[in-house]
């Protein structure tokens, strides 16, 4: 059976069971106790796509973005004016539950907004990964700096330039000769999946807020326990100028490189030296029927030079997309997004060559509002991609979201 025809039936399926559920009284908004001191919410996606053998949509716990059944739970205990306790738990494709945010959060002062959170924190930097719900994405994918696996592995490094050109296009499976020599999974510019662990300062203005925080990892490897010896710092400011318009930069530095790894490629006493070091800028601008957001993120990783022909220079990568959203009539829209993701060049035994295979993605799709809190979505996309077994691919997919 076609690829296209499962995912139809798979999601009508679910849409049929999910409508008969939600009219026997599913919650359609975050549920209380306790005086209002408990609140619970929780999302569920359930997407069909086709098979992509190019892992152009692989994400970090090796499931494709396209063929993603996810459940998320949170819950928010107030335990006084000026302090709350937050946690999600979250599982994907009915494998291991995880414990994705797990947090203190204070408030000094209840009459500003200022707020300490300590604990697995929400993301600092960038926009994507900051939005609440799988409906505050227009269409099924990630933008490519969140999802797209590169061929880095903190774990592993490799000896010179040629043994990191052979990668090119394997973020889903590569491998190293420095370090954990087991092939497995490289990591995005900026991590969608996991949420890293220290502490965040929050504050805002009517016009600006910004957020800093000091995590154990780093923006393409968030950690629960730290693997080096120093932490990432990173940092965002957005502000909101005039109505629907908002401008925001952001920025993180931290050792990239696990101590292990580190220590096996130039010895002990170097975990700081090799970091990963990125800077972000945002904007979006929604009036009436429209949205439009953009967003631009540069990342670049300091690795050991070694053997020759030597990687003498850090190896960066550049990301842009733009999206749009066009609400057709109440509760159906139309939209698009076109990604690209581009790499630095090093220099092998052949010549300059980029590090890592330029993507492109162009992505449209639509949305249907079943009810306020039930979203339906299909879209089709594009890859494109300068090296790898797979260099192009044409993907669809349908995808049900319920929240609340």
């Amino acid at each position: 059976m076609p690829s296209t025809l499962r995912a139809a039936l798979i999601v009508s399926a679910l849409l049929g069971c999910t409508v008969r559920a939600t009219a026997q009284g599913l919650p359609s908004e975050p549920v209380a106790f306790a005086g209002g001191r408990v609140t619970v919410s929780g999302d569920i996606t359930a997407g069909f796509g086709s098979d992509d053998t190019g892992f152009f949509n692989f994400t970090d716990y090796e499931h494709s973005a396209l063929r993603l059944f996810r459940v998320d739970l949170s819950t928010s205990v107030a335990l006084n004016p000026h302090f709350s306790l937050l946690a999600e738990i979250r599982d994907e494709n009915i494998e291991t539950l995880r414990a994705y945010a797990f947090y203190v959060r204070v408030r000094p002062w209840t009459d500003r907004a200022i707020d300490i959170q300590a604990g697995r924190v929400p993301p600092t930097f960038g926009a994507f990964a900051r939005r609440a719900y799988a409906a505050d994405n227009p269409l099924i994918s990630y933008p490519l700096a969140y999802q797209y696996l590169t061929s880095l592995r903190p774990d592993s490094l490799p000896w010179n330039a040629d043994e990191l050109l052979r990668m090119r296009a394997r973020g889903w499976l590569s491998n190293y000769s420095i370090g954990n020599t087991e092939p497995d999974a490289g990591v995005p510019l900026v991590s969608a999946f996991r949420w890293d662990t220290g502490v965040q300062v929050h504050a805002a203005s009517a016009v600006l807020d910004g957020t800093v925080a000091v995590t154990t990892g780093t923006l393409a490897n968030p950690l629960v326990k730290d693997d080096n010896s120093a932490p990432q710092v990173a940092g965002r400011v957005a502000a909101h100028p005039i109505p629907g318009l908002v401008l925001g930069l952001s920025a993180a530095r931290g050792p990239f490189v696990s101590s292990t790894a580190a220590r096996g490629a130039v010895g002990d006493g170097h975990d700081r030296s090799f970091t990963q070091t990125a800077f972000g800028g945002d904007v979006e601008y929604s009036r009436g029927y429209y949205l439009v957001r953009a967003e631009t993120i540069w990342s670049e990783w300091k690795l050991p030079s070694l053997g020759a022909p030597v990687i003498d220079r850090p190896v960066s990568a550049l990301s842009t997309y733009v999206e749009g959203r066009y609400k057709l009539r109440p509760g159906l829209y139309v939209a698009g997004r076109v990604d690209h993701l581009g790499f630095s060049d090093i220099v092998g035994s052949a010549g300059p060559q980029s590090w890592d295979a330029p993507v492109t993605r162009v992505e449209v799709g639509a949305g249907y509002s079943l009810q306020r809190n039930l979203l339906l979505k299909i879209s089709c996309q594009r890859n494109t991609r300068d090296g790898g077994r797979v260099t192009e691919s044409t993907l669809v997919g349908a995808q049900i979201v319920y929240w609340f």
